[in-house]
């Protein structure tokens, strides 16, 4: 074996009996290949059973490597085949690639991490590869690492949809609030996918009567899940929904109201955006609107009352100011949007009040929900949610690759 070989067999990491034994550079092409080949009368590991069995046969393989600089790297091999006396014809595992891939676990390796930053499609572009085989082997990684995935010290789980596609098509996210990681992902948001998570749960390891708390929007279909799957958890509504269900209010009351009331125009950003997220410039415009004795203001105010009460120390605080707040919206002369806010609150005050005292929230979810969207937005959506779903597992599922770094 030369200098080179040596280096290369080195580099590449190589072990007995796998060494280098020849070396091509094409300056036209931008590629190098490495040869690589096994000392004769060398044994291998059967796949099957681990003995040791002596190669009989030969099979020409190649593999997509790093990058040598700006060239493109290939590995060559006859690789052996086995007649194992117990499992019968099996071709030798390689040492640096999965079996049946094209890639080298080091390219899949930087594959992964690209992808978790990037679109698929753009990354395939980046290495020369088509998106339909980096997909292939991202799924393949994703599912093979769920599986080792252990859920047996899940106790508070949170649940949300997201669209994946236009027309109201979504799917489902859950995930363990404690270790922030996307447990779960399925297609529909109905009360079926709280009982695939349940399954999902049991076949990882998980215990369903362990699960404390499930924080969730007010969703029917989750809440009768919940309560069909999970009848000792905790139902918490999360302040993030019940708050979106307010400002929806307020801005109903301002469309009805602009329609006879110019000043309240173009003015929509005002009201949604808490007030220490205004600029100066928003604040005194505000500040002169709600001087014109409003609808509008009135339900703007009642809904910044609302949000006080995730700022309360505790439920008893809490439910007497929900209380109060529930009195002045129903016996105010408001809005029938705002007043319809006060049922549904009240109707799933048990729930909110639920925050209380260890102040459950499922921002998490929300906060998940963005890196996804982002994903999608960066990728121009996906062509089925298998690609969806997987993508979300790489970014939020926290998964264990068996990959060298």
């Amino acid at each position: 074996m030369n200098s080179e070989s040596m280096l290369f067999s080195a580099a590449l990491g190589l072990q007995s009996p796998w060494h280098v034994v020849d070396i091509k550079f094409d300056v036209a092409s931008k590629e190098l290949h490495l040869y690589l080949d096994f000392a004769r009368g060398s044994s291998f590991p059967c796949p099957g059973c681990a003995a040791a069995c002596k190669a009989y046969d030969r099979k020409e393989r190649v593999w997509r490597h790093l990058n040598f600089f700006e060239h493109e790297c290939y590995l060559h091999a006859d690789f052996p085949r086995l007649n194992c006396p117990d499992c019968g014809i099996k071709v030798a595992d390689a040492p640096w690639a999965r079996l049946g891939s094209g890639f080298t676990l080091l390219f899949e390796a930087l594959i992964i991490k690209l992808c978790q930053h990037m679109p698929v499609s753009a990354v395939g572009r980046l290495v020369g590869v088509s998106d339909t085989r980096l997909w292939r082997m991202l799924t393949a990684y994703v599912e093979e690492a769920r599986q080792s995935v252990d859920m047996s010290e899940v106790k508070q789980v949170g649940v949300d949809e997201t669209s994946w596609k236009s027309n109201h098509q979504y799917i489902t996210l859950f995930a363990d609030l404690c270790k922030r990681q996307v447990l779960f992902v399925t297609e529909g948001k109905d009360a079926q996918t709280i009982g695939e998570f349940h399954q999902d749960l049991i076949e990882h390891q998980g215990d369903p009567e362990q699960i404390e708390t499930v924080c969730m929007d007010l969703s029917p279909a989750f809440q009768s899940g919940v309560s069909t799957y999970f009848p000792q958890a905790t139902k918490t509504f999360d302040r993030f929904h019940v708050v979106k269900l307010a400002n929806e209010a307020v801005d109903q009351i301002r469309r009805q109201e602009a329609k006879t009331n110019d000043a309240l125009k173009q003015t929509r950003y005002l009201w949604l955006t808490n007030p220490q997220n205004l600029t100066d410039a928003k604040k005194q415009k505000l500040a002169g609107i709600q001087t014109m004795n409003l609808a509008t203001a009135t339900a703007y105010q009642m809904k910044l009352n609302l949000q006080e009460l995730w700022t309360l120390p505790k439920r008893d605080v809490a439910t007497t100011h929900l209380q109060a707040w529930y009195k002045w919206v129903t016996e105010s002369d408001i809005g029938t949007p705002m007043k319809k806010l006060a049922n549904t609150i009240m109707a799933h005050a048990s729930g909110i009040l639920n925050f209380f005292p260890e102040r459950r929230t499922s921002g998490l979810m929300e906060g998940i929900n963005s890196l996804v969207q982002a994903a999608k937005t960066k990728a121009r959506g996906y062509r089925n949610t298998t690609y969806f779903k997987t993508i979300i597992y790489l970014i939020a599922g926290k998964l264990q690759f068996n990959l060298p770094t």
